[in-house]
């Protein structure tokens, strides 16, 4: 199952709520007997002793579950054949019984999700078909989508509905619907994630040490969030081909009609569309007008202000969008459309609004690191001031993985290739300028400090 604390055998003691004098004193002598064992990795040897407590006193304390499943773990990675398969179906089994006697510690959601993992990595063993493994995602998706978080499990439940859609078993409108559910996951627990570690980023920002607990969440926080951002990038790999603007604007046009007054099928049309790069085609624009007509929302608005360029939309965007991080995320949409037309300066005002509702993102910073780099030959009035812009870009790339501890090596990496580009320490020695300010030109418009060593 998903990381989970193991609790010391006291604590879990301490945590049963009848007395040890009315147990089992069987059970108590074996429950201590498998925790040693537990505890020295001898995984072999605590399976009789917990196995016995397991089956004499399955609500005698929550060890029998918790431990259990790196004991069973175990025996799978030590077995082959029948004994494995067995040692399969006793995991599978043990989550049952583990919600079945402790149920606040174990959501139905998570445990569906965590049998379905299994099911998955032993496909082979337990002779499972994509149909079978599909539909035990599917059921922790629908009976309890709230603890259906895993990263793993919602990329491996997308990837079976691909090859469900690939072996002629799913339609390509089930397969999008599919992606679509999987990212509103996600994005619910990024939001989630994204709202605890802003709150420590502007701790750490303020000058404040955070303690080693505060340290450990935010870490979690992050490999979380890097996690999930990772199944988004994949969930796209796997799509692939199959969701080109040649397969998507027939297939839309096709189910217009019969959805033109459905705002969620509008709004995940137009956002796909959006995504794949469709936007010229004139059924994008007739998509939007359609949902901004029966539904106005942020969305809609900024991509008719992307069409038209009218600030009266881009407005609207701002005040329909009451979100700090959709907002943060419309803002870097907005950036980037900039970028690529090659409108650095209003890019750059687009990134740092957006830095400043969620300033745990550190890409917007690579982003103008990146316009800082390509503009060097054009914001310098010598060779010397040109190469000095990479300083600038490599300040603004190293704040990226100050703030964001996932792009803490790339921020690194991109800062070294920065200053690697800026004068060298024998130039800063000859020109005998090291310590002075040097002012960036045209539409960076910022200062740079000359290194003194």
């Amino acid at each position: 199952m998903k990381t989970r604390i193991t609790i010391l055998l006291l604590a879990l003691f301490v945590s049963c709520n009848i007395g040890f004098a009315q147990q089992d004193e069987e059970c108590m002598n074996n429950l201590s007997l498998f925790d040693g064992y537990y505890k020295s990795k001898r995984y072999d040897d605590a399976y009789g002793p917990w196995k016995i407590v397991r089956e004499k006193c399955p609500k005698f304390n929550r060890a029998i579950y918790a431990y259990g499943e790196k004991i069973l773990k175990h025996k799978i990675d030590k077995s082959t054949g029948a004994e494995k398969i067995a040692h399969i179906n006793d995991l599978l089994l043990l989550w049952d019984q583990a919600r079945e006697h402790f149920a606040s510690k174990y959501p139905l959601g998570e445990v569906l999700a965590d049998k379905a993992n299994l099911a998955y990595k032993y496909r082979k063993d337990l002779n499972k078909t994509d149909d079978q493994l599909y539909n035990m995602f599917d059921e922790a998706y629908k009976k309890d989508v709230t603890n259906f978080t895993s990263a793993q499990g919602l990329y491996t439940y997308f990837s079976l509905i691909v090859d469900l859609f690939d072996a002629g078993k799913k339609t390509a409108q089930e397969m999008f619907d599919k992606y679509d559910d999987v990212i509103e996951v996600i994005e619910g627990a990024e939001k989630s994630y994204t709202e605890k570690l802003n709150k420590l980023v502007e701790k750490e920002e303020a000058g404040t040490t955070l303690s080693k607990k505060e340290v450990s969440r935010k870490n979690n926080y992050e490999a979380n969030l890097e996690a999930y951002e990772k199944v988004t990038s994949s969930m796209d790999q796997k799509l692939g081909k199959r969701a080109t603007c040649e397969v998507l604007i027939p297939l839309y046009q096709k189910d217009f009609e019969e959805n033109k007054n459905n705002g969620v099928w509008l709004q995940r049309a137009m956002n796909r569309m959006y995504a794949k790069g469709c936007k010229e085609d004139p059924l994008f624009l007739k998509l939007v007008e359609q949902k901004n007509s029966i539904e106005p929302s942020a969305d809609t608005a900024f991509y008719l202000y992307l069409l038209t360029d009218e600030q009266k939309y881009f407005d609207q965007t701002i005040k329909l969008e009451t979100d700090p991080l959709k907002k943060a995320k419309l803002y870097k949409k907005l950036a980037q459309d900039f970028k690529k037309r090659g409108s650095y300066g209003k890019a750059r005002q687009y990134y740092m609004e957006a830095l400043k509702l969620n300033p745990s993102d550190g890409s917007p910073y690579l982003q103008i690191a990146n316009m800082y780099a390509k503009s060097a030959n054009n914001c310098g009035d010598t060779n010397f001031n040109k190469r000095a812009v990479f300083w600038l870009a490599a300040i603004e790339a190293e704040k990226a993985g100050r703030v964001d501890g996932r792009l803490r090596k790339a921020a690194a990496q991109t800062a070294a290739s920065y200053r690697a580009s800026a004068p060298s320490k024998s130039e800063i020695f000859n020109c005998t300028c090291a310590g002075e300010t040097i002012k960036i030109g045209c539409w960076i418009q910022r200062s740079v400090t000359v290194p003194k060593n």
